[in-house]
């Protein structure tokens, strides 16, 4: 092995750890699939097994975090794609209940079981939100795969997550700021109508616009890539907005995607398929790669994050299914579900919160395992709360 690793920064050592992570991720999908388990699921613990939870061959570094960017924006922008004739609008009041007591109830849950052990409040705070934002990319994901997506309540999951995700920039936002000694109301009015007008105004005419500007660039172009060459750039220009606007870049990828689904052809799908199957394994590996088991070195600590992981998964299931409960308990359970997962949306709020100086390492080591374990326990529970829908479908559902 010391051939292969000469120096941390050579060629050789990437080549090696893409092809670990690509490689054991691909493997383990595999497995998961061939035991009934979403392929999700073998991904990600591809990331703990290799990374240094376990085995230690691969450490999180620059690099692998780029293509995991990456890989998440391309997953997106394919989820996109696939909702064809998908209008948020459709499903706007009902996502916006979702999303606002998915935020809520999460909040209150995190803070004041971190209260309850004795914590700051502004300590506490931070674990709620922590608690709040979802990571849509998981959900999409599993649903994808399983050829879910023109499901109501997957929709409701999407739009909702896209609510989710300007509430939780708010919240951090806050949160921020008190531990900085200051809140600029100001600033947060502003981030908060940028991201909601970048948001709405995409929605709304992004998939009208590109129906008059794919043709025309079809005709005016010489490259048979024409179609696929302006999807990139157009997935790359909103994820660059979205993030100007203050919404996750995701946000961005996912908008250029739904409104490309009625204007591209099948050929540029499967283009963008192809790169999207290169790119994910390194985002949903790289997630396990960050898994910490220090949790569980003292035993206050480890009874503080299997109470922490609870809450996290309960409060999602209450706040959002309630926000979802018109629609009836089977799609209630499903919206609550698909809006468990924290990803790396958790692990954002914990390094900003370790950088302010305001969590301490074993809470730090807490809110990583909360965002992990939360991950990897949704693509489960989404196949037994879509397992009725599969049955009739014929696919296999065990």
């Amino acid at each position: 092995m010391a051939f292969w690793l000469a120096t941390q920064g050579d060629t050789a050592h990437l080549l090696l750890e893409m092809l670990l992570v690509f490689g054991a991720a691909k493997l383990l999908a595999e497995v998961a699939e061939k035991l009934g388990q979403p392929a999700v699921v073998g991904e990600l613990l591809a990331g703990v097994l290799i990374g240094p939870a376990v085995l230690g061959w691969v450490q999180p570094n620059e690099i692998l975090t780029v293509l995991s960017e990456l890989g998440v924006l391309f997953l997106l922008f394919h989820v996109g794609l696939e909702l064809k004739g998908f209008k948020l609008t459709r499903v706007g009041w009902d996502a916006l209940s979702i999303a606002v007591l998915g935020v809520i109830v999460p909040l209150l849950a995190g803070r004041q079981l971190m209260l309850a052990f004795g914590y700051s409040g502004l300590v506490a705070t931070f674990m709620g939100a922590a608690m709040v934002a979802t990571s849509v990319g998981i959900t999409a994901k599993v649903l994808a795969d399983l050829g879910l997506l023109s499901v109501r309540a997957s929709q409701l999951i999407l739009a909702a997550a896209i609510i989710d995700d300007i509430l939780g920039l708010i919240v951090l936002a806050v949160v921020s700021s008190l531990a900085r000694g200051e809140v600029n109301y100001l600033d947060l009015g502003l981030t908060a109508t940028l991201a909601i007008g970048f948001t709405v105004v995409i929605a709304q005419y992004g998939t009208r616009a590109l129906e008059r500007i794919v043709p025309h660039v079809d005709r005016n172009t010489r490259s048979s890539k024409s179609q696929f060459i302006l999807s990139i750039l157009l997935l790359f220009a909103l994820s660059l907005l979205a993030s100007r606007a203050g919404v996750a870049a995701i946000i961005g990828a996912f908008l250029a995607g739904m409104a490309l689904a009625s204007s591209v052809s099948e050929e540029t799908r499967q283009e963008v398929d192809g790169v999207t199957q290169f790119l994910v394994p390194f985002f949903l590996a790289g997630i396990g790669l960050h898994m910490d088991l220090s949790v569980f070195a003292q035993p206050a600590t480890m009874w503080l994050s299997g109470l922490i992981l609870v809450a996290a998964v309960v409060s999602k299931l209450i706040g959002c299914g309630l926000g979802a409960a018109r629609l009836g308990l089977k799609n209630a359970l499903r919206v609550g579900v698909g809006m468990v997962p924290r990803g790396e949306v958790g692990m954002v709020v914990a390094q900003l919160g370790q950088s302010l100086g305001v969590i301490p390492k074993d809470i730090y080591a807490v809110v990583v395992f909360m965002s992990i374990a939360t991950t990897m326990v949704s693509p489960l529970l989404l196949k037994l709360t879509y397992r009725d829908l599969l049955e009739s479908r014929g696919a296999p559902a065990d």
